[in-house]
């Protein structure tokens, strides 16, 4: 019998928000609303079910994704899509710091050059 230690994954803790992510990367790659079963079964092996509805609870508390019945279980969506969200979480950090600028230059000091390029065409286009 393997033991939990034959597994590399077993124990290993991801980063805070990451399962959050992938449950509403699992979402906005769906065709419609989700159940967690369905959510559960996209995500694959390695993670409890109970899990996945216990995180789909804290998303739907955050008023991130919508839930309606679906016979015995709920459906859930997304209420919004990932730029939409990815533009939120952005605006949301730069306005938490005193240092806006800062923030904005070492953003742009990660982005490639054609990142760069993209974002001074946008830029350019709202003037």
């Amino acid at each position: 019998m393997a033991s939990p230690r034959d597994h590399a994954d077993v124990g290993a803790r991801r980063p805070a928000g990451a399962l959050e992510a992938e449950v509403m990367a699992a979402l906005w790659a769906g065709d419609g609303p989700m159940t967690a079963a369905e959510v559960h079964q996209q995500l694959g092996a390695g993670l409890a079910y109970k899990t996945v509805l216990t995180v789909l609870g804290r998303l739907h508390a955050k008023g991130l994704v919508d839930r309606e019945p679906a016979g015995r279980a709920h459906a859930y969506a997304p209420r919004r899509g990932a730029a939409e969200l990815a533009a939120e979480q952005m605006n949301a950090a730069l306005r938490g710091g005193p240092q806006r600028t800062e923030v904005l230059q070492h953003f742009v000091d990660t982005l490639d050059a054609d990142e760069q390029a993209a974002l001074r065409a946008l830029l350019d286009s709202t003037e």
